[in-house]
């Protein structure tokens, strides 16, 4: 399984970058592209903090919650016997690591670079690829634990079907 979480995660790392390098090369920060009318728009922005612009000032912890789970989600990674837990943590890791190279290799500084966001779909903040992993793994995660589906493949419910 520890084959699956780092695809996973390569994968969404690489789509993460590659959109980041396009949005920041191909839109203008003052003029969004519109996919669909107003409500589906490319709007390029840099993001001093978490979802939702929250913890503008605090870039340097951010980084370090990112260090912290990758680093996390490698140990628990080594351990698993369910394509869903990696499913679930391969997105979440692929996400943080690509959040993770925006906080350190991008302006204004190591530990305190602004990620690129440039989705922006109606009243949702405007966010990327790694953000979305990061969501869609967590989802599935809590999931998975509200179903009783263990991260070693067993459950912990007595129909359950194990992953």
């Amino acid at each position: 399984m520890t084959t699956l979480l780092v695809g996973i995660a390569v994968v969404v790392f690489a789509l993460d970058l590659v959109t980041k390098i396009a949005a920041v090369a191909f839109i203008d920060p003052r003029n969004p592209i519109e996919v669909i009318g107003d409500t589906v728009t490319l709007t390029l922005i840099r993001n001093p903090g978490a979802a939702f612009s929250m913890a503008t000032g605090m870039t340097w912890l951010l980084t370090f919650v990112a260090v912290g789970v990758v680093i996390g989600v490698v140990r628990i990674g080594r351990t698993l016997s369910s394509r869903w837990w990696a499913l679930g943590l391969g997105l979440v890791l692929g996400g943080a690591l690509g959040n993770l190279v925006d906080r350190i290799f991008r302006s204004p500084g190591p530990l305190q670079g602004h990620v690129v966001d440039f989705v922006s779909v109606g009243w949702w903040p405007v966010f990327n690829v790694a953000d979305s992993a990061i969501v869609c793994g967590a989802i599935l995660l809590v999931a998975l634990t509200l179903f009783g589906i263990e991260p070693g493949g067993g459950s912990t419910s007595r129909n359950g079907d194990a992953a």
